[in-house]
């Protein structure tokens, strides 16, 4: 999809909310944003593989759960998303085998027309995003398996955390414009 920035990660806190934030702040005055956030699920009424009872997110007793902000009960990163100017942001939780099913509800709920953030790996699996970044949080960390499903399909790859030089080197390479109908595509340039 070429409207969508997708950010996915090596490992849990690398930044992908502190990177999508900021991209949602420098285009929200040129463009309507959906931010989705994305946690791909193992199995239906699963424990968490944390250990214990974990926050939830983990648990769905159905094949999806779509949630929009405001009103999410887990809604720490949405939150901030919102905050930053996103026109709406979900949360969807979804079993690994009905992501793409997920994902088509989804886009039936989100703006038509409108640039879509959204922090994910597994995600790549199923969409062709305009621009596909992958944050590393350096050597020595063990990296998620939904990562490294998807690493060598990122278009960008940064190290985490993304400072202020690296985030300008990122919007030097990615390029927004509209098409004749008005719709935000996301274009690469070198």
């Amino acid at each position: 999809m070429e409207s969508m920035i997708l950010i996915g990660s090596g490992g849990r806190n690398s930044g992908k909310t502190t990177l999508a934030v900021e991209l949602i702040r420098r285009w929200k005055d040129r463009f309507p944003i959906t931010a989705l956030k994305v946690t791909t699920i193992a199995h239906e009424g699963g424990v968490c593989h944390r250990g214990g009872e974990g926050c939830g997110a983990c648990t769905i007793g159905s094949k999806y759960v779509l949630e929009e902000e405001p009103g999410l009960s887990a809604g720490k990163d949405t939150v901030q998303l919102l905050q930053a100017g996103a026109a709406q942001v979900f949360w969807l939780r979804s079993l690994r085998a009905s992501l793409g099913e997920a994902y088509t509800v989804f886009r039936e709920k989100a703006l038509p027309d409108t640039l879509i953030i959204c922090e994910s790996n597994s995600l790549r699996e199923v969409v062709m995003p305009g621009c596909f970044i992958m944050l590393n949080s350096g050597t020595g960390d063990a990296i998620k398996p939904s990562a490294a499903a998807v690493a060598d399909l990122a278009h960008i790859t940064m190290k985490s955390p993304v400072g202020p030089d690296a985030l300008e080197g990122l919007l030097a390479h990615v390029l927004i414009e509209r098409t004749a109908a008005g719709c935000p595509v996301v274009r690469l340039v070198s």
